[in-house]
């Protein structure tokens, strides 16, 4: 574990709104796959209005959002993810959330996934709020934030979890059903991607 006094990266803390975006994120892996270049994805979603947006700065806050999720996924899991299950692709983007977003994958993590293996199922929005004060020692951009704004991360981290089906409406967590090909996928990074899952396969791929 770092010590409070080393330098670490700020957190990246844009995810307020939207939830996982499944549809869009779909849509844009499609195009994607047609030409390799997110710029190329970029521009065509905000001519054609790919993502059928009601306004333009809608469309270009979406975008904003969901391009730099879809870029942290290679090549063959965006194939995946276009031709997955809607419950794998829920899932593949729930993973592709944590991997964007430190602050997120640690929470995941942290207390979701650990909260499961003690079964201790139950999940809230105090939860939430003493991790995030666990973390300020080490972020003090935590400490920054308007209370506003920590409330739209809590409600939007909590939304993921429950369109990933991970968290029921009434907090409870649940155990995530994955396919063996998505198995195989979550296990072929250098670090496994199951740690930001309640699920009580091994996060460590070497002990699979």
């Amino acid at each position: 574990m770092e010590e409070p006094n080393e330098a670490t990266s700020r957190y990246k803390l844009s995810f307020t709104n939207g939830g996982l975006l499944v549809r869009e994120a779909e849509i844009l892996a499609s195009l994607y796959l047609q030409n390799r270049d997110w710029q190329v994805v970029r521009n065509t979603a905000l001519e054609r209005n790919v993502l059928q947006a009601r306004a333009e700065s809608s469309n270009k806050r979406v975008l904003r959002e969901i391009l730099p999720r879809l870029a942290v996924l290679n090549d063959v899991e965006l194939e995946f993810l276009v031709e997955a299950s809607p419950t794998e692709r829920r899932q593949l983007m729930w993973v592709a959330a944590c991997r964007r977003y430190e602050l997120l994958g640690e929470f995941a993590e942290e207390v979701v996934r650990e909260r499961f293996l003690l079964m201790t199922p139950g999940l809230n929005t105090d939860d939430f709020d003493r991790f995030i004060a666990g973390k300020t020692l080490w972020h003090p951009e935590l400490e920054e934030l308007k209370d506003s704004t920590r409330t739209k991360l809590r409600r939007n981290a909590l939304l993921m979890l429950q369109q990933a089906e991970l968290l029921s409406e009434q907090g409870d967590i649940i155990p995530v059903m994955l396919s063996e090909r998505i198995i195989d996928l979550f296990y072929a990074g250098e670090q496994s991607d199951v740690r930001f899952l309640p699920t009580s396969l091994p996060a460590d791929r070497n002990l699979r």
